[in-house]
Order: C-alpha cells, then structure tokens, then sequence
C-alpha cells in the first residue's frame, strides 16, 4: 500500500514479527539507555526524517565500504564480521528490542567501533541508504512465516528486494542463509527476478557455509533440530 496514514507521512507498512520479548534485564535496559543513541547511523525513522533525506554513508564510516546485516538476531555473526573486518563499516537493523539490546552487550564486550545499529524496520533504511551505497548485505535465517498464507509477509518478496537491490553497489555480495526448504524455494524463484544473479556452480556452494562464517543460535537451534541450512549467494551484476 502507498497511501499515506501516518501524520509523519510514513506509507502503511505492515509489521507482522515481534517488537518485545521478554522482560530485558537491567542490563540489558542500561545497554539501551546508555549506547544506542551513540551508535545510530543517523536519522532513519519517518518520525526523524520525514523528508526521507538520504544517509551521508561516506562520512558515516571515513569513506570505508558499507555493508548491511537485515535481521542481525542476537547479533552473533554481526560483531563477528566486525572484528574480521575492520576496514568495512557496517549497519545492522533489526526492530525486536530484545535482539538490539543483546546486540549491544556484545559490542560493548567486543570493543568494535565499525558498526551502527537501527533499532527498526529494514525498510525505513532503504529509504534512506544512497543507491549503489552497500557493498555486501546480509539476511540470515529470516522469520521463515512457515503457513503458505504467509509467505508474502517473507522478506524475499518485492516490497523488500526491489530497494535492497537499488541500494546495493553494481557486484555487490548478497547472502542469504536459511533453513526451511520452502524459503530456499522461494528466494531462488524471487531473487533473481529481482535482478540477482545466483552464485553457485555446484551443490557445495549452497551445502557449505562461507569461509568467514559463524553459527549462530538460531542455526545451532535447527542442526538439533534436524534440519539443513542453505547457502547461497547472489551478486547484483556489475
């Protein structure tokens, strides 16, 4: 829907996962309280920026490469691209308040200073993130919305890959990780028609993790539970 509801002038946009959990600790509250404004990337929510002004991203990380991170859960893998990769700046966004929170306990442990967290909607960023701004983005293990009714409210549908691809750099990296065999069905049928070309040239491509990979609890949570991660990469043509 375009039509505007919202006195900011925000389009509706139907949020369908959580935005809270359980009862964050109190430290969890501090982390909050204390770190998340010093790491926004800037601007983003229609509330801050109605015009919909785009990011400076260069001046965001020095003129370093941006990447994204669309879901970053507990932030696992997030931190961990961090600390392997200094010379990159990297946004991370994710509306559930529990995930943030844990998120910033962990770069607080860490000590990395290349990342910028947005406590929302992925789709509040591609608004304003330049196009041909990103270098490599990220969407592990997504909200797999099982029931078929459901699967419009995936993320590998237009309403999400038709801005991600435009905010992606031309050869930009595009990795997707799931366990379900029907959202693996889905990305590679909506993907490409968004633009992406699919990466693998054999089943070891979409079997095998990533060189620079690391598990994450929910990946941990579908091995125990018997079922197999896929991972594929896409690219946007250069």
């Amino acid at each position: 829907m375009t039509d505007t509801k919202h006195p900011s002038g925000a389009p509706w946009r139907n949020f369908y996962g959580r935005f809270k959990g359980k009862t964050l600790r109190p430290s969890q509250k501090d982390y909050l309280d204390t770190d998340l404004d010093a790491l926004s990337p800037g601007p983003v929510s229609w509330e801050d920026n109605p015009e919909r002004t785009k990011l400076d991203t260069t001046a965001l990380f020095e003129g370093r490469p941006l990447w994204l991170e669309i879901g970053f859960g507990g932030g696992e893998h997030l931190v961990h691209q961090a600390l392997q990769n200094p010379g990159v700046g990297i946004i991370g966004c994710e509306p559930f308040i529990n995930g943030v929170a844990m998120l910033l306990g962990k770069i607080r442990e860490a000590g990395v200073k290349n990342l910028r967290v947005f406590p929302g909607d992925a789709r509040d960023m591609f608004d304003v993130l330049p196009s041909g701004s990103v270098e490599k983005a990220f969407l592990l293990y997504p909200d797999p919305w099982p029931k078929k009714r459901h699967h419009r409210r995936r993320f590998v549908t237009p309403e999400h890959l038709d801005p991600l691809f435009d905010c992606l750099a031309p050869g930009a990296e595009f990795r997707v990780a799931t366990d379900i065999p029907d959202y693996v069905r889905q990305t590679l049928i909506e993907v490409p028609k968004a633009g992406f070309e699919w990466r693998a040239e054999g089943p070891a491509d979409w079997r095998a993790p990533w060189a620079d990979w690391i598990s994450t609890r929910y990946e941990q949570k579908a091995l125990r539970e018997g079922r197999t991660p896929h991972y594929m990469t896409f690219r946007k043509p250069a």
